[in-house]
């Protein structure tokens, strides 16, 4: 009986190593392949990585817009345990909302974002809770080492790594690597330790137009603004009349594109340059004047007598303070900013010719500036053709124009006569190779060269003699035209009582142009252009000319 039993307990023995064996068999010879799999599915997994992507670099080289490496953590789903517990935790180390975490935790994939861009506080945080399944990692993201300066020119790089605004957006094809599936390895502490593939090509680099002083110094005269003239917004654009560099293109507000994410208004990425359209007012009165003087239909000598008002059907149309002048001339016209006087010329030249003059200087088309979104009116309502909409064109009233196309039509003023494109990246870079965008100025003249001659005198004259007077710097001609424009009402007909947009356009040396400005203020706490937008004008253009060192006109 004993040895029955010894035998029973043998024979077990042996079945159970022939199962264990047959078993060892199964797993690593049979089934090998589905083993290695799962593994290699725990360690290994496969992602979609682009180049890197190309960075952005100011005129003087300095880069505005780079690559930088930031640690993040994420997540394996599967493997956390306790999910809700883990959301609990996670959102208190990382300051995230808790239903944001479990969310992330519940998803079914291998491979989750927990937070990107993590503090030194967070990363410590993390290693000290050891929860299975959170690990840390590095990637590639975009910083901006100037933050908030040329935001909205630059744009930033959104989270699904696809440029937004300005630069980014408009150039995200150009800036962007060739995309590459790869093979990443991830070790014991969660960090990627290798990476199996073909590196991805990198993008292409952009190089701008944009001065960093420039536009250091035109942000820095917003902000002055805000404080001293309770300014709701301003912009201010710099360019070279002669080619259409952008040199510099400021906003405010403005905003951090490293933490885009924060503002509280959407409307602060907007680049009201070009992607906003306004009734420009009284600056607008020099476009009508060059188009009456190169028809010939004027001279700057011509004279008129202004009674203080222009009667057109049961609409009356008077000048600012309702002022009366008496006889001028043309040129004493923009000097005292005439509104009838404007008329006056529009009406020598004629409705038909002035559509197709302001057609020529583009303001029923988009500039093509190379940055995203610019909008422009086809200013419909304008071009019904009622007789009191041309009279109020003339002087910048019932007119859609955004400051870019006005910037535009004054470099034809600045230039001969030639219309330019603007454009803010001077060259692109790849791999060595180098592409120059060559300015792009019209062969045939807007106006011609005498009729161009012509305004920059009267605007000189309306510096020297007239409310532009405190554009005035001493040894240098100056050319410029206020402009004070009521703000029309939103959904209906008429004008705000209380708000204007106050507007300088100049340019300087008059006689041989290095630059012009644009200054654009939203509602300062000033009656007219001559108190807010000039003196800063003035302020830029000292400025320029002394860092340019621009030898004077004059004694």
């Amino acid at each position: 009986m004993r040895h029955l039993r010894v035998n029973l307990i043998f024979g077990l023995l042996v079945l159970f190593s022939f199962w264990l064996l047959f078993r060892l068999f199964q797993f690593q010879v049979l089934s090998h392949q589905y083993w290695q799999a799962l593994a290699q599915g725990q360690q290994k997994f496969f992602v979609s990585l682009r180049g890197d992507r190309g960075e952005i670099f100011l005129r003087d080289n300095r880069p505005i817009a780079l690559n930088q490496n930031f640690d993040l953590a994420f997540l394996v789903p599967y493997e956390v345990e306790n999910l809700e517990e883990a959301a609990e935790t996670l959102s208190a180390a990382l300051d995230l909302d808790k239903s944001l975490a479990l969310a992330k935790l519940e998803k079914n994939t291998s491979y989750e974002v927990l937070k990107r861009r993590l503090s030194i506080e967070e990363i410590e945080k993390l290693k000290e809770l050891k929860i299975t399944g959170v690990y840390l990692g590095r990637e590639e993201g975009r910083y901006y080492p100037f933050e908030q300066l040329a935001a909205q020119t630059v744009g930033f790089l959104g989270g699904d790594g696809k440029g937004q605004y300005g630069l980014e957006g408009f150039y995200d094809q150009v800036l962007q690597g060739s995309e590459n599936v790869f093979e990443k390895e991830r070790g014991p502490g969660g960090y990627f330790t290798r990476t199996l593939g073909q590196p991805s090509e990198q993008g292409s680099d952009l190089f701008l137009t944009v001065d960093y002083s420039l536009q250091f110094e035109a942000e820095k005269l917003l902000e002055f603004a805000k404080e001293s003239l309770g300014i709701e917004r301003g912009e201010i654009i710099v360019a070279d009349p002669g080619s259409g560099e952008i040199l510099a293109l400021a906003n405010f507000p403005t905003f951090n594109p490293n933490n885009y994410s924060q503002a509280n208004d959407l409307e602060v990425f907007k680049n009201t340059s070009f992607q906003e359209v306004f009734e420009p007012g009284s600056v607008f009165k020099p476009i009508t004047m060059a188009a009456a003087l190169d028809r010939g239909k004027i001279t700057p000598h011509t004279t008129y007598t202004d009674n203080g008002a222009v009667k057109i059907g049961s609409l009356v149309i008077s000048n600012y303070d309702n002022r009366v002048w008496g006889e001028r001339t043309m040129t004493e016209v923009l000097e005292k900013s005439i509104n009838t006087g404007a008329v006056f010329a529009e009406k020598q030249l004629g409705h038909d010719l002035f559509l197709d003059y302001l057609e020529r200087f583009g303001f029923f088309e988009p500039t093509g500036v190379d940055l995203q979104g610019e909008v422009f009116s086809r200013n419909q309502e304008f071009k019904k053709g009622y007789e009191i909409n041309f009279a109020t064109a003339s002087f910048g009233q019932g007119i859609e124009v955004t400051s870019l196309q006005l910037l535009r039509a004054f470099s034809a003023i600045a230039n001969g006569g030639r219309l330019v494109k603007p454009f803010i990246v001077s060259k692109v870079a790849k791999d060595g190779k180098i592409v120059e965008n060559k300015p792009k100025v019209q062969e045939e003249g807007v106006i011609s060269p005498e009729a161009a001659s012509q305004v920059t005198l009267m605007m000189v004259s309306a510096v020297e003699n007239g409310f532009s007077g405190r554009a005035k710097i001493p040894g240098y001609y100056v050319a410029g035209k206020t402009g004070t424009a009521q703000v029309p009402k939103e959904g209906e007909r008429g004008y705000y009582s209380q708000k204007t947009v106050q507007s300088f356009i100049g340019f300087a040396p008059a006689l041989d142009p290095k630059f012009l400005i644009l200054v654009k203020l939203q509602n300062p706490k000033t009656r007219t252009a001559e108190y807010s937008a000039v003196p800063i004008f003035r302020d830029l253009a000292k400025y320029i000319i002394d860092y340019w060192q621009i030898p004077p006109d004059y004694e």
